[in-house]
C-alpha cells in the first residue's frame, strides 16, 4: 500500500538540501560480493543485492508505539523517514500521542557529522533536545542499522567494512566525518537479518546518558518486488538492571531511490 508523507515531512527533507544523486548505475556483481567473508556474502545474496545497482536512498513509513521509560505507557507512534548513502544522512521524523491527546513531534537526525534529537509538544513546546558526540555516534549507528536491514544496497561502498563472527553473524562497520561504528549482524536460516546489536549507542537515563547494547530485533520477513523486506521489529535497550523494549515498529511503506525533493507541495 502507497502512502503518502506529511508535507511538513517533505518541506523539511527538500530544504535539508541532500544530493540527489546515484551512487552507481551499474549492478552489483557476483565477483564483488566474492570478495566479502563469506556469511557477510550470503547476507547479501539472500536480500537480493546481486544483479540490482546500488541503493542511493530510501523513505519508509513506520507505524507502531514508544515509550521513554520502562514504567510509562506505551504512546501510538506514525513516523517518516529518508536515509541517503550518497551523503551519510538520516531524518526521522515521528509523531507521538501524549496521554491520548496531546500530539508530540520528534526528530532524530544526522547529517553533515553530526546528530540531533529534537522533541516539541504541540509543534511549539520543546520538549527534548539533545546533541553533541554521543548523538553524533548514536544516529551514525541508527544510520547503519537501518541500511542493514532496510537497504543493504547501502553496504556496499568504500565507507563500509566487513568482518566475519561466525557461520551465522559478522560484525559491519561504516566510516564518516572520522567517526567509525559497527554493528553485529545474526543471521536467520535464509541469510536474512534476524537482530542487530550495536554497543555505539546511549541509552537517555533520569541519571543521563550512558552507553549501553543497543538492539534491534526483527518481527519478520516478506518478498516485495524480488527483494525481502522486515515486516517490523523492535528497539531494545539491554541495561544492568534487565531489558527496555522501548519501540515496536510496522514497516508499512518503502520506496527506494526517491530523490529529496520529491513531493514537496
Amino acid at each position: 500500500m502507497r502512502t503518502r508523507p506529511p508535507r511538513a515531512f517533505t518541506r523539511a527533507l527538500a530544504a535539508a538540501g541532500l544530493p540527489s544523486g546515484v551512487p552507481s548505475t551499474e549492478p552489483v556483481t557476483e565477483a564483488e560480493v566474492a570478495r566479502l567473508p563469506p556469511v557477510a556474502g550470503r547476507y547479501v545474496r539472500a536480500m537480493g543485492v546481486v544483479g540490482r545497482p546500488r541503493t542511493a536512498s530510501f523513505r519508509a513509513h513506520v507505524t507502531g508505539r514508544f515509550r521513554r521509560r520502562p514504567d510509562q505507557p506505551w504512546m501510538p507512534l506514525d513516523a517518516w523517514q529518508y536515509n541517503s548513502a550518497v551523503e551519510v544522512a538520516r531524518l526521522f521524523r515521528m509523531r507521538l500521542v501524549v496521554g491520548r491527546a496531546v500530539p508530540m513531534w520528534g526528530w532524530d537526525t544526522y547529517r553533515d557529522g553530526r546528530g540531533r534529537m529534537l522533541g516539541k509538544a504541540l509543534g511549539l513546546v520543546t520538549v527534548a533536545d539533545g546533541s553533541g558526540p554521543e548523538f553524533d555516534i548514536g544516529e551514525l549507528t541508527t544510520w547503519l542499522d537501518d541500511a542493514v536491514l532496510i537497504a543493504p544496497g547501502m553496504l556496499l561502498d568504500r565507507r563500509i567494512s566487513w568482518d566475519s563472527l561466525g557461520d551465522d553473524s559478522f560484525r559491519v562497520a561504516v566510516t564518516d566525518s572520522g567517526r567509525t561504528v559497527s554493528a553485529e549482524v545474526f543471521l536467520d536460516d535464509d541469510g536474512r537479518p534476524r537482530d542487530v546489536r550495536s554497543r555505539d549507542r546511549w541509552a537517555d537515563l533520569p541519571g543521563g546518558p550512558v552507553r549501553a547494547l543497543w538492539s534491534t530485533p526483527v518481527e519478520g520477513w516478506t518478498v516485495v518486488d524480488g527483494r525481502p523486506r522486515m515486516t517490523g521489529g523492535a528497539a531494545v535497550w539491554h541495561l544492568p538492571d534487565g531489558e527496555f523494549r522501548y519501540a515496536e515498529m510496522r514497516l508499512v511503506d518503502l520506496a527506494l531511490d526517491v530523490a529529496p525533493g520529491a513531493g514537496v507541495s
